[in-house]
């Protein structure tokens, strides 16, 4: 749907709902999702087991939060290349691949954040 303008024009609430029903879609088809939501659901129950301050638990919701923000850009994004092409194409490959790698790297630099921040939680640093 395109939303257009006066009446046609979904209400703010209306575009929450959308959201969400993005959200859960994906949660229900795809498995790195879920992986990610496990992942993030432990660092928040170390978080607290460990007690970590208020700047701790921003950089970590932050970390956490970008995480499945780009898991979810790569998801969609890779429905939109299925969409354009549904032959084997080098660059739908190419495209595919590259965007999945961003999510690589932002899950290894939040993991690498995650544990200087709770070694220096517990004192390690």
């Amino acid at each position: 749907m395109i939303p257009g303008t006066g009446r046609e024009h979904p209400t703010f609430i209306r575009s929450f709902s959308f959201a969400i029903e993005g959200f859960v879609t994906a949660v229900k088809t795809e498995r790195n999702i879920k992986v990610m939501l496990v992942i993030g659901a432990a660092a928040i129950a170390a978080g607290v087991a460990i007690g970590l301050d208020a700047v701790s638990w921003c950089i970590i919701i932050i970390c956490c939060g970008l995480v499945i923000h780009a898991e979810l850009i790569n998801t969609a994004f890779e429905a939109a290349v299925d969409l354009a092409t549904q032959e084997l194409h080098p660059l739908a490959k190419r495209a595919k691949d590259i965007a999945a790698a961003s999510v690589y790297v932002l899950s290894i630099t939040a993991a690498v954040v995650g544990v200087l921040v709770y070694a220096h939680a517990l004192g390690w640093l």
